[in-house]
């Protein structure tokens, strides 16, 4: 369960937009990588801790990313700046999967998260024509990705009360959710 880490998508102070774009992240990308895995605001609302160190970040790519079925990088003019993922489920649940994303905390408040949800929403439930709904789980105290999912078209479902432990603490979250019926914004 990873909520995103871009607090504040609210000032809005919008690059352009069509700068942005989602690729697949490489090894080579381990610089800008550490940018946003190192960075305690950035982590504050993920399961993870700021990565430490190039060779645990190197690691992370190679072990985690690489093999994830739907990992990018979120670029600008083609240089990763945040990363989004889709999660799929299995068996009866196959018709659902999990986004969750991250963004270095220097774009926050520029509509970039906004606009890297709402590519992958144009894209994923064409890529994988099962799946129905693709879901965000974000911490109650996490306004700016609230945000993030409402402006890319999501619906804010519940509250799902003490649901996940993060950093020792059990907390509160949002459900949101996007249908493959819902219209894209």
């Amino acid at each position: 369960m990873e909520g995103d880490s871009s607090k504040s998508d609210a000032k809005e102070e919008n690059v352009e937009l069509t700068q942005i774009s989602l690729r697949l992240l490489d090894v080579s990308d381990i610089d800008d990588f550490m940018v946003w895995a190192t960075d305690v605001k950035v982590t504050d609302f993920c399961s993870w801790e700021p990565f430490k160190s190039k060779e645990d970040g190197i690691n992370f790519i190679k072990d985690k990313v690489i093999s994830h079925s739907w990992f990018r990088a979120i670029c600008l003019e083609n240089k990763p700046i945040g990363t989004i993922f889709v999660t799929e489920n299995s068996g009866n649940d196959k018709c659902r999967a999990e986004l969750g994303y991250h963004l270095a905390s220097k774009h926050w408040s520029k509509g970039i998260a906004t606009q890297a949800v709402k590519l992958v929403a144009k894209t994923i439930f064409h890529e994988w024509s099962h799946l129905e709904r693709l879901e965000a789980f974000v911490d109650v105290e996490n306004v700016g990705s609230q945000r993030v999912l409402e402006k890319a078209g999501f619906k804010k479902e519940g509250v799902l009360r003490k649901f996940f432990i993060l950093k020792g603490k059990t907390r509160d979250f949002f459900m949101f959710s996007l249908l493959s019926t819902d219209p894209q914004t």
